[in-house]
């Protein structure tokens, strides 16, 4: 069978953003697939950013976890020290507590202007390969009611998402649709509850989180009306990234650039609150299966463009990620 990526579609755009309406893939129409792969495509060739529509995510699941990471960053700082986050990078990051030394367009010498909670697969596997009882990878705030299962069927939701997305992957990148099958079979995933306070004024190089691209697979941003979210286009410009009702907002991260030999764009973006109130995100975090092998695909190479990336596990290129970029981790490493 002839798996030739389908030609790049331009969708719907709305300024630099394409916006990819994915409701006939799911709901299964013939033709969706491959029509939809171009429009993926042209996205991820050129802007590296999307708007996701006809997800079928409810409104009122993303609405109570948006409140959850209200009600977390809300309580006292002693509350949440409690939870502080460890070398899995799960529990509370306090305010200044990255800094972002991945970045391939800014030299980031000041600390991000947010603070964060971190949550992970919560399953009895993953507390037996971690050592720990069932239930137990997480850490959970003890005094919030209703926030562990409007937190865990969430990214119970955005994982089923992501697989579905998946073969849309494959095929924009001239694979077979089920080539990434058994990497998403059972994949990484994070919920990066954050908040960024007002920030009116700035010093150089300072940021609410700085320039950066992402380490992993394709990152969701749930509909958000605080602005703050700029991504760097191709020409070097900034492109202020503006609310859409009811999308949300997909990039590609590192793993999913590396895996494509770059012809899927890691795009740098940035965040900044300027909005006069206090901002709130949940970006989730996709990724393969942390023992998977990242090679570079054989429908992104040839004579004129031989693979860029060493070959490499998610595990590694995350674990290589993640210290870089969190002291914490940095000084565990020195310890």
């Amino acid at each position: 069978m002839n798996h030739a990526a389908p030609e790049p579609r331009i969708p719907r755009m709305i300024g630099s953003m394409p916006v990819i309406d994915v409701s006939a893939w799911l709901a299964g129409e013939p033709g969706a697939l491959e029509r939809i792969a171009g429009e993926l495509r042209y996205a991820c060739e050129q802007v590296g950013f999307y708007f996701l529509t006809g997800h079928g995510i409810p409104q009122a699941a993303i609405d109570r976890v948006m409140a959850a990471a209200k009600r977390f960053h809300d309580q006292p700082l002693e509350e949440k020290m409690k939870l502080k986050v460890n070398q899995e990078t799960v529990g509370y990051l306090p305010m200044k507590g990255s800094t972002t030394r991945t970045s391939k367009v800014n030299l980031n010498t000041k600390p991000n202007l947010n603070e964060a909670f971190f949550l992970k697969r919560e399953s009895e596997e993953e507390a037996t390969r971690l050592g720990r009882p069932p239930g137990h990878r997480n850490q959970w705030p003890e005094n919030l009611p209703g926030f562990r299962e409007d937190t865990l069927a969430y990214m119970g939701m955005m994982e089923e998402l992501g697989r579905q997305l998946v073969p849309v992957y494959a095929r924009a990148l001239g694979m077979p649709a089920h080539h990434f099958d058994a990497a998403f079979a059972r994949p990484g995933m994070t919920l990066r509850l954050s908040h960024y306070p007002h920030t009116e004024v700035l010093e150089d190089n300072e940021f609410g989180l700085a320039p950066h691209t992402d380490g992993n697979f394709a990152t969701f941003l749930p509909p958000n009306p605080v602005s703050g979210l700029a991504i760097r286009l191709k020409d070097g410009g900034w492109f202020e990234v503006p609310y859409m009702e009811g999308a949300f907002v997909v990039n590609t991260g590192d793993i999913l650039a590396h895996w494509s030999n770059d012809v899927f764009v890691s795009t740098p973006h940035r965040a900044v609150n300027r909005s006069g109130e206090e901002r709130y995100a949940m970006p989730f975090f996709l990724n393969a299966n942390p023992q998977t092998v990242v090679e570079c695909l054989p429908s992104c190479q040839g004579p004129d463009r031989p693979p860029k990336y060493e070959t490499m596990t998610v595990e590694a290129y995350s674990a290589w990620f993640q210290r870089t970029n969190y002291p914490h981790l940095q000084k565990e490493k020195a310890a």
